[in-house]
């Protein structure tokens, strides 16, 4: 996802191929998801035949300022991008847009011609990212409320010290929080702990002055070395954690220690527990709850042991019946239905298998994430305004189609075969990473 060096990258692009040009042309997306607060009319009107002064970014967020207000900003989202017709710029995997697609894409939602002839456009495949006409975009919110941007007004060390020794909250939380540092998103805070041998869960307030220290440095260094390969995920070193956050848990190494998962703030975090380890209150307080949770499962255990349940009776005789033992083993959940199952007909039957199937493809693993949440608002991109891009969307919805079509006949077949072989399918927990892709070059 698109975090300070990605949107970055793209404020020095437009910086260094447009400033000091004028727009001619400008076709904006008819989709008030993204295009937020202004209607495609109005926008489309006051940006032709403004000159273009400079490109500035706090944080995650961009704007464009212009020779005179209102001027336009972006806010990257998921999967936002820009991309400029002749201009290599590197992408992060979630911007998915090919340079072999029709230009504009399917998925522009703001298209720019200068008049030089140069065009760029940004793009938002998931339709997360939000653009906006502001006459003072540093005044009002969201940039109003950004903390001090983590490369252009990174804190000195003594204050970066006093800040986090004021917040009792775990030290990735804090990093994630716009309002405090902006810019660092979900694997740059990954990146920059791993570095400093800081755990995600060590409350801010109680880091050792050596480890604010590293912390403070890391933070420089992987911006800086990130903004050196332009953004470009493939040429991270091969050091970093970053390369192995997408990987199964017990599947991830980074230098051939093992990768561990875990949720901070909501947001799926990847650790070396080896070298990531908490310190003083902190690890008191994780053996001590360790300790009452293994108490707990024992007591749980034993109580299970002395005070199961006796099984029902026409459970039994059923047992009996069939292989002439009773079972040893009960299902608590399912005893009194199996010792007085009920009469059903057609209809209801149906009714119950149509329950039992949207429950099954509706359940989520514990380990998912709010991407994984997101990614199921994920959209077709909406009609536009014009022409060429009303009848990109045509050909997209066939693409769709089509692709459904052959999901639907996969699933046939899997359902067709696994019924030959005699198997049950089960349903799977969904285990997801968060991915974290910067564009590749």
């Amino acid at each position: 996802m698109p975090e300070l060096p990605e949107v970055e990258t793209a404020r020095r692009a437009l910086q260094e191929h447009c400033v000091g040009k004028r727009i001619v042309k400008i076709a904006a997306a008819e989709d008030t998801k993204v295009i937020d607060g202004v209607a495609r009319d109005r926008l489309e009107e006051a940006l032709v035949g403004r000159i273009i002064n400079a490109a500035r970014r706090k944080g995650k967020n961009l704007w464009i300022e212009l020779d005179s207000p209102p001027h336009p900003t972006f806010q990257f989202g998921m999967a936002g991008a820009i991309y400029i017709k002749g201009v290599e710029l590197s992408k992060y995997k979630r911007s998915a847009v090919s340079s072999t697609e029709e230009w504009p894409s399917k998925y522009s939602k703001l298209f720019v011609q200068m008049d030089d002839g140069l065009e760029f456009s940004f793009t938002d495949k998931r339709r997360f990212a939000k653009i906006r006409l502001l006459d003072k975009p540093e005044a009002v919110p969201p940039i109003s409320e950004l903390g001090p941007d983590a490369l252009f007004e990174p804190m000195k060390l003594d204050d970066f010290m006093k800040s986090l020794g004021r917040k009792n909250v775990p030290i990735k939380s804090l990093l994630l929080d716009q309002s405090f540092i902006s810019g660092i998103g979900n694997w740059m805070a990954d990146e920059v702990l791993y570095q400093a041998r800081i755990h995600p869960m060590q409350t801010a307030s109680k880091i050792s002055k050596d480890k604010c220290a590293a912390l403070h440095l890391c933070i420089k260094e992987v911006i800086d070395k990130s903004l050196e390969v332009g953004a470009d995920s493939s040429q991270f070193p091969e050091n970093w954690i970053f390369h192995s956050r997408e990987k199964k848990p017990g599947k991830a190494f980074v230098d051939g220690k093992k990768i561990d998962f875990i949720t901070v703030g909501g947001r799926t975090s990847a650790y070396v527990p080896e070298l990531q380890k908490l310190d003083g209150a902190d690890a008191a307080t994780s053996r001590s709850k360790r300790g009452e949770d293994k108490g707990n499962n024992d007591d749980k255990k034993s109580r299970k042991g002395t005070n199961a349940p006796k099984p029902a009776k026409g459970r039994v005789k059923a047992a009996k019946g069939s292989s002439g033992k009773a079972a040893n083993a009960i299902d608590d959940g399912d005893e009194e239905e199996e010792a007085k199952p009920a009469k059903r007909g057609r209809k209801q039957s149906a009714r119950a298998a149509n329950v039992s199937t949207k429950n099954a493809g509706g359940t989520q693993g514990n380990e998912a994430t709010d991407e994984d949440q997101e990614a199921a608002e994920d959209v077709k991109p909406a009609k536009r305004g014009r022409k060429q891009i009303e009848k990109t969307v045509r050909g997209s919805s066939k693409e769709a189609d089509h692709e459904d079509g052959d999901e639907k006949a996969d699933d046939k077949i899997e359902a067709k075969s696994g019924k030959r072989r005699g198997q049950k399918t089960q349903p799977t927990e969904a285990k997801s990473l968060r991915s974290s892709r910067c564009w590749p070059s």
